[in-house]
């Protein structure tokens, strides 16, 4: 044996001999011939008084047990005894012990006995029933060598044999450097030559590799007595052995039950803490450990799989993974990769029952379940996985996945009190994961319902670049009341929003989504700024008011405020107004900030009737435009006109890109705890080359529509668009002829070629026409009919003085029309004719988009 076969653990105390442990030697008829001090300090006796004279001196007390020659018979019949009973201290007093008797043997077939007795009372079994205390001390395997002062071996017994290896025979008479070498030898002879010379007992542990299990590695406890004999004199030295290999394990496993209480759960996280229970079990309890989640546990999707849901193909996904090998060859599958149940294995079993699966000798029966898996049997023969456990993580008869437990080094097989930690592990574990799967549940709802809110992408044409940033004060469900849109108008133009709904959180964000909606509605009606907040106002009043009676939800908006701009890329013209909203910062090419003096407007939903301004601003080609929530400018240590200056001068950077833009200014939050919600919209303004615009004014009469027809085919061809001459000619002959029969005064026509071609007319007329249906017979009234089965979309808007009716044509050749709403006739329908104008207000519809009186 040599000395890398042991490894020094430290100089720890065993858990049956300790260092109070009284140790006697016993010839074979039961007479004292060694005694120590220890002995001596648990009942009193001195080696004189003890030694030459029967054990019954102390063991038993009278009456209370056997005599000693019963005690002898009956350790010679069972190879020795372990127990508990009573001995008598010398002052009369009777102490309750543990007792283990040890047969030893010696020269030529002789037999000794050697007595370890501890105080039950100095010991933490106290509170253990007798029965308990012995099975321990009956399981718990001790080697005994007894040597003289010369250190040769005189006595040992059975078990040490076992415990390195060294035949009886070998050992008697011997040293111990003549039968055991290395370093560990030398530590524990000079451990014995230090015991001798000072009588006091020494402790050490150590790991070894046996013989007979070469593969496992075996830890042992070794406590080295001083023996007297009577006159008081070095007898020699008895060397107790104990095989803590099982205590240690044991011991170890407890450590991996208070470990999993503080590693276990530290996060929301379904994957984490899969990873979590994987490092936690290897490999203390196994080589590998695989933590496979059903599939829609991770993502919080779906309704939870009851045990006993087997009917479907379950699909899995690999949470965790561990082993004790680099790279973890074991796993055909990496972390996050699906992994497929198959129907005949007993992963199938623990999911139909609920139950777990221990296979102690995996694959050892013909036809077993690893022949129908194939990907499976290659990494168990390659390998080397010999036992398996298979564990199902279950909360609330919910089935949240299975947890794999694998043995490929350590060559014990898994046994039932292995897979009772297993499942007390796992259990531990279930009620972390399945926090964590109703945390994701509930964090990818929110996450859903923002997505679902706000915008994917900012859409800005050929009027704005775009770019924003989202940040809310809610950080663990993601979702708030703030919003912002760009949203795409007629005639190139562009709508820019930010709003702002009081409160955090999921109500916030559902009352949010329910103004976003009304504000795109109200800008597909082309309304003015101002105009369209004053609707939005009502809106906000209307839903207060709907859910006043329902006491038992929240309200529906308890406050909001909003900024809407137009801006015109043909015109550079930017219109804007603002509901109680922090006012736009704007940032010319040249890096100068300016703050326009925008008239506040009250809140949304106060009630005030108070009519809300529109500003009508000239922005150069290049403009920097930022619209924002006041939890970027304003918290409760910062003023708001402070907070303005701070993103203004945040922003004054010229030849930035937007994204490093917004990435800049919403830095300045950083180390900060949000207490608001805080959105940014940066846009940067584009103009329209006056090259692609092209715009006449013609009389009101007939000869205006051919003029028109002529006129618009002619700046096709000068933009190479030849193949819209045909629908182009079309619309713009029925969009004149309804302006010249139902309007008078001049009509302007105007084409612009942007990402789709813009045909407007204009007219002097503040009413919009509308399609209605036409009969059979009517020989007019299909003009709008054209108009929408022609066009991608179409609709009106008013303008100062009148209104302008617009059509839009996909550019793409051959593209069919991408409308908005309508289409051809069904079976049996007349086709829809064009009314007289009339002053009402028509109904909004997908068709058309049409005008909405103003709010007088």
């Amino acid at each position: 044996m040599t000395s890398t076969d042991m490894v020094t653990q430290g100089d720890r105390t065993s858990a049956i001999e300790r260092s109070d442990s009284a140790i006697a030697m016993l010839d074979d008829q039961g007479t004292v011939v060694g005694w120590t001090r220890a002995a001596e300090g648990l009942v009193g006796y001195s080696a004189g008084d003890v030694v030459g004279r029967s054990a019954a001196l102390v063991l038993p007390s009278a009456g209370k047990a056997p005599t000693i020659s019963a005690f002898v018979e009956r350790c010679r019949a069972q190879n020795g005894w372990s127990g508990t009973t009573s001995v008598c201290h010398k002052d009369g007093r009777v102490l309750s012990v543990s007792l283990r008797i040890s047969m030893l043997r010696g020269h030529h077939g002789t037999v000794g006995w050697l007595v370890s007795l501890t105080d039950i009372g100095k010991v933490s079994w106290g509170a253990m029933s007798e029965s308990v205390r012995e099975s321990l001390l009956a399981r718990t395997p001790i080697g005994v060598v007894v040597r003289d002062p010369d250190l040769r071996c005189t006595w040992v017994d059975d078990t040490m044999e076992r415990h390195d290896g060294v035949p009886r025979d070998r050992r008697l008479g011997r040293r111990f450097n003549d039968v055991l070498s290395g370093a560990q030898a030398d530590v524990l002879e000079t451990m014995m030559r230090q015991v001798l010379k000072t009588g006091v007992t020494g402790f050490h542990e150590y790991r070894l590799r046996l013989p007979a299990d070469p593969r496992r590695e075996h830890s042992f406890a070794v406590s080295i007595f001083c023996l007297l004999d009577a006159d008081g004199q070095v007898l020699g030295v008895c060397i107790i052995s104990i095989d803590v290999t099982e205590s240690r394990r044991a011991r170890e496993r407890l450590t991996i039950l208070s470990e999993a209480g503080t590693r276990l759960g530290r996060t929301l996280d379904v994957m984490q803490t899969s990873q979590e229970l994987a490092d936690l079990a290897v490999p203390l309890l196994a080589d590998y450990v695989a933590v496979d989640l059903e599939q829609s546990v991770p993502y919080g999707e779906g309704p939870p799989v009851r045990v006993g849901s087997t009917g479907e193909r379950l699909i899995f996904r690999r949470a965790g993974l561990a082993s004790i090998h680099r790279g973890i060859p074991e796993s055909p599958f990496v972390r996050g990769e699906p992994v497929l149940v198959q129907q005949a294995s007993p992963f199938m079993d623990v999911l139909r029952t609920g139950r777990s699966h221990l296979e102690p000798f995996l694959g050892d029966a013909p036809h077993s379940w690893i022949d129908e898996d194939p990907v499976r049997a290659r990494k168990i023969r390659e390998n080397g996985m010999h036992s398996l456990m298979v564990v199902p993580i279950r909360a609330r008869r919910a089935l949240l996945g299975v947890v794999l437990f694998i043995r490929t080094e350590d060559p014990g097989p898994f046994q039932d009190v292995d897979l009772l930690l297993a499942e007390e592990l796992v259990g531990r574990a279930a009620l972390s994961l399945d926090n964590a799967r109703q945390y994701a549940r509930e964090h990818t709802a929110a996450l859903a319902l923002q997505r679902t809110l706000l915008p994917h992408r900012l859409r800005g044409g050929t009027a704005v670049e775009a770019a924003s940033r989202y940040l809310p004060a809610d950080m663990e469900n993601g979702v708030g009341g703030d919003w912002f849109d760009v949203i795409p108008l007629s005639g190139a133009r562009v709508a820019l929003v930010v709003g702002d709904v009081v409160g955090h959180g999921i109500n916030a964000a559902a009352n949010m989504g329910r103004l976003r909606t009304a504000v795109h509605t109200l800008a597909d009606m082309e309304l003015p700024p101002g105009e369209l907040l004053a609707h939005l106002d009502d809106t906000v009043q209307r839903l207060a008011e709907e859910d006043a009676d329902a006491s038992d939800q929240p309200p529906a908006v308890v406050g909001a405020t909003c900024l809407y701009a137009v801006y015109d890329p043909v015109t550079r013209r930017c219109v804007m107004a603002r509901a109680g909203h922090p006012p736009p910062v704007i940032i010319d090419p040249r890096g100068e900030v300016t703050v326009p003096d925008l008239p506040t407007g009250t809140p949304l939903g106060t009630g005030l009737g108070v009519p809300f301004e529109s500003v009508e601003l000239e922005l150069p080609e290049g403009s920097l435009l930022a619209l924002y929530t006041d939890g970027l400018v304003e918290s409760r240590d910062r003023d708001i006109d402070v907070g303005i200056r701070r993103l203004g001068t945040a922003l004054s950077q010229p030849g930035r890109s937007l994204e490093d833009l917004c990435t800049g200014a919403t830095e300045t939050l950083r180390g900060e705890t949000p207490s608001d919600d805080v959105t940014l919209l940066l846009v940067r303004t584009r103009v329209l080359s006056p090259a692609r615009v092209a715009s006449w004014t013609l009389p009101s009469g007939q000869s205006s529509v051919r003029d028109a027809r002529q006129l618009a085919a002619r700046q096709l061809t000068e933009w190479g668009l030849e193949r819209l001459a045909d629908p182009t000619k079309l619309i713009v002959s029925e969009l004149v002829t309804n302006a010249v029969r139902h309007a008078t005064g001049p009509v302007g026509l105007r084409l612009i070629q942007h990402h789709v071609l813009t045909c407007e007319v204009t007219d002097a007329s503040v009413c919009s026409p509308q399609l209605l249906r036409a009969d059979s017979a009517d020989e007019n009234g299909r003009g709008l009919f054209l108009v929408a089965q022609l066009s991608r979309r179409w609709g009106t808007r008013s303008v100062a003085g009148g209104k302008v009716v617009w059509a839009e044509e996909d550019l793409t050749a051959g593209a069919p029309p991408a409308r908005t709403g309508g289409g051809p006739p069904r079976p049996g329908e007349r086709p829809e004719r064009v009314s007289a104008e009339r002053p009402v207000r028509p109904a909004p519809s997908r068709a058309s988009r049409v005008r909405v009186p103003q709010r007088e």
